[in-house]
């Protein structure tokens, strides 16, 4: 048996960046790209046109991404521009989303895959609202490593005490988050100081460049390998002469560690078998973790489709139709007291209803709004749902895959939340239970 994972070889590194208007990302990311040699050559030659079309001296980074902003400006459905580039030592996919407040729920999307977010401060500036926004969204959206990278230190004479003020108002403001890991960066992302090369005109920093922070932050950590969980996405019948039998069970693991001979259980049925063999994309394999895509044989045939679960027999996710949970309104319509929508999680897909919105967040001030239970595009709310069909869940903190879900509009079939459950049972509070907001 191949005990080879493809995984173990490619490390990649998903980030999202987010910042207020005029904060200097667009040509932050096109400077990555640039000094890191991500450009291809008729993209730069391209580059190199159009800022000597504009009448510019200097390589006018920013057009890296203008032409996305354009599209969004347009109209054209474009919510999160993805960006790709390697160095030596890591892939890296970079989501873009938009700074402007109108844009919050398009970065809840470009985040919810993400390990980390850049979030940049306009040195001028410090922390504003947009600052305290993008960084609440990260901290609810479980983002375990934040990179605060103040920007534009070239109009403030490179001064380390502007940078020491913009550190201590941050650090204040976090202090009521739940981010684990922050570090920051002072940088130009015009000149590059700090964004690939170090910079000499800040010799006062002793820390590493955004490239090298992004290239050694350690995320193996970062998915949940204790609790066992493997959504089932389809079931593989060739039904040819040489695969006669097979019966196969695909879906990508989304916690834990599985291997040949462990007992699992299939929920919601709770039927018990054990894993017979599992199967890569380049044959058997001895373990399965995630984020791999697999698929899995028992020693014995169960009834199990998509939308089920395997869990471990003594380790298993809740089993509930009432839960409690944080959404992001995503849709133009307002949110519908009691309405009835589609709720789609990892491969399960059953209707429900929110039942209550217990009260909206304001993620300037981080207070709760329990006389306001009007929820409009890009507002963050708690709320009770209650489904059709038994959901198998975790907490969001717990697992970010089995602790998330969208919300659907049956009708049109457009996509109006995403929501992170904070509790399957309704005496969550009572108990003391963790709440985003304060």
């Amino acid at each position: 048996m191949s005990t080879t994972h493809p995984y173990l070889a490619m490390d990649l590194l998903r980030f999202t960046t987010a910042g207020s208007v005029d904060d200097g990302k667009s040509t932050l990311i096109g400077r990555l790209l640039y000094d890191s040699k991500a450009i291809f050559e008729d993209t730069l030659e391209n580059l190199q046109n159009v800022t000597r079309q504009r009448g510019e001296e200097t390589l006018n980074l920013s057009l890296l991404t203008d032409g996305l902003r354009a599209e969004r400006e347009q109209g054209i459905t474009i919510d999160v521009a993805y960006r790709y580039f390697a160095t030596p030592k890591r892939k890296f996919i970079i989501a873009d989303t938009p700074g402007h407040i109108q844009y919050t729920r398009n970065m809840v999307t470009g985040a919810s895959t993400a390990n980390l977010a850049v979030i940049l401060i306009d040195a001028r500036k410090g922390v504003i609202e947009q600052t305290c926004r993008h960084s609440f969204i990260a901290s609810l959206l479980g983002l375990p490593h934040v990179i605060v990278a103040v920007n534009k230190m070239d109009l403030v004479d490179w001064s380390e005490d502007r940078f020491n003020e913009i550190v201590a108002q941050f650090a204040e403001f976090a202090s009521r988050l739940d981010i684990p890991d922050i570090k920051f960066i002072p940088l130009s992302a015009l000149h590059g100081d700090n964004v690939v090369d170090k910079s000499i005109r800040m010799p006062w920093y002793q820390g590493g460049t955004l490239l090298y922070t992004l290239e050694t932050t350690y995320i193996g950590s970062d998915h949940n390998h204790v609790d066992a969980r493997f959504p089932i996405q389809t079931v593989i019948r060739p039904n040819t002469d040489l695969h006669h039998d097979f019966r196969g069970f695909a879906g990508r693991v989304a916690g834990g560690v599985f291997k040949p001979g462990d007992e699992i259980v299939s929920l919601p049925s709770g039927q018990v078998a054990q894993i017979k063999s599992i199967r890569g994309p380049s044959g058997e394999i001895s373990e399965a973790f995630a984020p791999m895509s697999v698929v899995m044989t028992l020693d014995r045939e169960i009834d199990s489709s998509r939308g089920n679960l395997f869990a471990k027999r003594h380790n298993q996710p809740n089993v509930a139709q009432d839960l409690e949970a944080m959404i992001c309104w995503f849709d133009s319509s307002d949110l519908k007291p009691r309405g009835r929508y589609l709720i789609r999680h990892t491969s399960r897909e059953t209707q429900c209803s929110i039942k209550d919105v217990r009260y909206k967040v304001d993620i300037n001030t981080l207070h709760k709004q329990v006389d306001n239970p009007s929820i409009g595009m890009n507002d963050i709310a708690r709320v009770h749902l209650r489904t059709a069909e038994p959901l198998m869940i975790d907490r969001y903190k717990q697992n970010r895959t089995t602790g998330s879900f969208i919300l659907v509009d049956p009708f049109t079939h457009a996509t109006v939340a995403a929501g992170m459950i904070v509790t399957p049972n309704m005496s969550a509070e009572a108990n003391g239970d963790e709440e985003p907001a304060t």
